[in-house]
């Protein structure tokens, strides 16, 4: 793939996402309820796996090296991020639960030589923190319909243009994320101003 065919524009923005998802479990780690440790775990692997796939954007776009085997890292690393995010903010969800199913997503794309498994997995942990979180904040629901809306551009001819709503849908989708998540970690400060006050 060269240049012309993928711009570098185009594989620049797909860190946007990136980093307003990062942004967001980063906030969720300082909100009430939410475990601090595992939020800062999962955003930590939020942005391990979408720098995986856009930074093998920028390096086609760039050079036009094909580093096939970095962006399988993308559901994997996602898959774990949402799993770890889950648990951080339904501290009742249990460990084993977690590990297991990660396990046996990465096990099964293993043994079937597809990745399918591992997006299955992260679509089912980003769907469940999205359910979780919304009792929280209603715009959670916002964000996870945004990703479900990638779901059909994925399939068919990856046109450039198509590429560009796809990244504009996704780049929306985490900065509604990022909104909702700050939204949380400043609905902390009152709280903690009213406890100090009595």
């Amino acid at each position: 793939m060269s240049e012309m065919e993928y711009p570098v524009i185009l594989a620049l923005e797909d860190f946007v996402p990136v980093a307003f998802s990062v942004a967001g479990a980063l906030f969720l780690s300082k909100a009430d309820g939410i475990d601090t440790r595992l939020a800062r775990i999962a955003a930590l692997l939020l942005g391990l796996g979408g720098v995986a796939k856009a930074g093998w954007k920028t390096i086609i776009a760039t050079t036009d090296v094909d580093l096939w085997m970095v962006p399988l890292a993308l559901f994997p690393l996602l898959a774990a991020g949402f799993l770890v995010l889950i648990k951080a903010a339904e501290p009742r969800v249990p460990v084993p639960a977690i590990a297991g199913l990660w396990m046996a997503g990465l096990g099964t794309a293993f043994a079937i030589g597809d990745t399918l498994p591992m997006l299955i997995l992260t679509i089912a942990a980003s769907t469940a923190a999205a359910v979780i979180l919304s009792r929280r904040h209603k715009l959670f629901i916002v964000w996870i319909i945004g990703q479900y809306l990638l779901g059909p551009l994925s399939s068919g001819e990856q046109t450039i243009a198509r590429q560009w709503v796809e990244q504009s849908i996704n780049t929306v989708s985490q900065a509604v994320f990022l909104i909702a998540a700050w939204r949380l970690s400043t609905l902390r400060a009152p709280q903690t101003a009213q406890e100090v006050s009595s």
